[in-house]
């Protein structure tokens, strides 16, 4: 595209030197000074070096063909920095994200590790039972599960001697026995 445009604007200028040498007027001393500008104050005073080449060439249709790719040109550029600044913005959001996800799963083991120590604990605290009720004598032991909470009395049972579960639940109330038979077998199969 600048390609473009400085073809277009050294044809215009080499037409209007052209012109220029031949009414032999010597250049503008002015023009000629160096000075720094800005890149919106470069593009502005090319805009009117460009227009002021052109009009002298009296060639309306060039003059409005090379305002219209210099407007371009600067909507590309806006453009441009409007796609970069999202690029940047999609980035910090990607990196936000992914700390996100970390943080996740950090929190994720944290509670898989507490859940897994609370087995643990369970398991030392039925194997412990396991150990007071299968030293019991069943009668004692009917009255002790009797009064546990259902899931604990059956992973209790569930460890013990089937002689000895079978004497349990002999011993049991019948409708407690009776829902924990449901449950054991349940657990059994």
């Amino acid at each position: 595209m600048k390609k473009i445009i400085l073809a277009l604007l050294i044809t215009m200028l080499s037409v209007t030197l052209a012109g220029a040498i031949e009414q032999k007027t010597p250049p503008n001393p002015a023009v000629t000074e160096k000075r720094e500008y800005t890149p919106a104050e470069f593009h502005k005073a090319v805009l009117e070096e460009v227009e002021k080449v052109l009009v002298k060439t009296k060639q309306e249709k060039f003059v409005e063909i090379t305002k219209e790719l210099l407007n371009k040109e600067q909507e590309f550029k806006l453009q441009a920095l409007s796609l970069e600044k999202e690029r940047e913005q999609l980035n910090l959001n990607k990196r936000e994200f992914e700390k996100k996800i970390q943080a996740f799963y950090s929190i994720q083991q944290k509670l898989i590790g507490c859940l897994e120590s609370q087995d643990n604990l369970k398991d030392k605290r039925v194997d412990h039972m396991v150990d007071v009720v299968s030293n019991m004598k069943p009668d004692s032991a009917a009255q002790l599960l009797s009064a546990q909470e259902v899931d604990l009395a059956v992973s209790i049972l569930g460890k013990l001697e089937a002689v000895k579960v079978s004497k349990i639940f002999n011993l049991m109330d019948k409708e407690i026995s009776a829902r924990l038979q449901k449950q054991y077998l349940n657990m059994k199969r």
